[in-house]
């Protein structure tokens, strides 16, 4: 019952924010939560590369080892160019929004608030993070946020205990992450949206553009043999063609309006043993002091050596 009125209030909200903000972006990871149990396809890929399909760089940050039962910062860095805008859903331009997604290994999580310090407090001010499904705490979704000021993203992140999990062991452990810039060039239907490239389906001489009824462009062809067939093309795309021109199948029809793209990259973290660091430590002493009876020894042996040959 609980997981039924969870998906309820996710659609209820989602057709809410089309009514109220067609032209924002933020309903992509709506989409890959209701199209994919598992956002990390056997192949590797996150599923958000199946309608991102511009690549960009994604980078990520975390520390080389954490302890047990603590809280450290995974960053997701998501570079572009400052101030660029895009097509939005509406045609006009509109900024370009980032979003993430940071895949745990089992056991880690996002930190309760109440364990996190006033600099991660003052970091993730506005961002709102969310689990990808309701048995999936280890996989956390942020965004749509506005881009010029979440090029960095800070994920708070609680280790396990392997102390009170039998299921968690001391180890190293892989961390996938992704992140967006922009809106997506197809949607999970198969459909292009507004922020693609359009082409023609086949050759033929442009007869006549005309515009529809929500702003698209009609455009009419006849084919060699004489046939009328139109492409449309939504609002937001800038054609290049023109009455009279030729065109081949696959030929370009827009420019591409796609500003923005989709990264992926794969860190790791070590969950460190207090016992493994102590006896590392325990280690380095034992090595230290030999070397310093060593010298000592030496410096002995070359005393008495020196008081005999007198």
């Amino acid at each position: 019952m609980r997981r039924i009125i969870t998906l309820f209030l996710s659609s209820f909200l989602f057709g809410l924010s089309i009514i109220i903000a067609p032209s924002a972006s933020w309903a992509y990871p709506f989409w890959a939560q209701q199209n994919y149990e598992n956002p990390r396809e056997a192949t590797g890929k996150i599923v958000c590369a199946n309608c991102h399909l511009a690549n960009m760089t994604t980078q990520a940050e975390v520390p080389q080892s954490v302890g047990a039962n603590s809280v450290f910062k995974a960053v997701v860095k998501i570079p572009y160019k400052a101030n660029t805008t895009e097509i939005g859903a509406d045609g006009s331009n509109v900024p370009l929004q980032v979003g993430a997604v940071v895949m745990l290994p089992d056991g880690f999580k996002l930190a309760p608030q109440d364990r996190w310090s006033e600099e991660i407090k003052e970091e993730t001010q506005g961002v709102f993070f969310s689990q990808y499904s309701e048995n999936q705490d280890n996989i956390i979704l942020v965004g749509p946020l506005p881009g010029d000021q979440n090029k960095e993203i800070v994920f708070p992140i609680l280790s396990p205990d392997p102390s009170s999990d039998s299921n968690i062991h001391f180890g190293k452990y892989s961390i996938h992450v992704g992140g967006n810039r922009g809106r997506g060039q197809v949607y999970p239907t198969g459909e292009k949206s507004n922020n693609s490239v359009f082409t023609a389906s086949q050759a033929g001489t442009v007869k006549s553009i005309e515009s529809g009824e929500n702003g698209e462009n009609i455009i009419t062809l006849t084919n060699a043999s004489g046939d009328s067939f139109t492409e449309s093309i939504p609002v937001g795309p800038e054609l290049i063609v023109k009455a009279g021109d030729s065109v081949s199948p696959g030929e370009l029809l827009t420019t591409d309006p796609n500003v923005g793209g989709f990264g992926q990259t794969d860190t790791e973290v070590v969950l460190q043993s207090p016992a493994r660091v102590l006896g590392l430590l325990a280690f380095f002493m034992g090595v230290t002091l030999t070397q310093i009876l060593l010298v000592l020894k030496k410096k002995q042996v070359e005393k008495v050596q020196a008081v005999e040959g007198f």
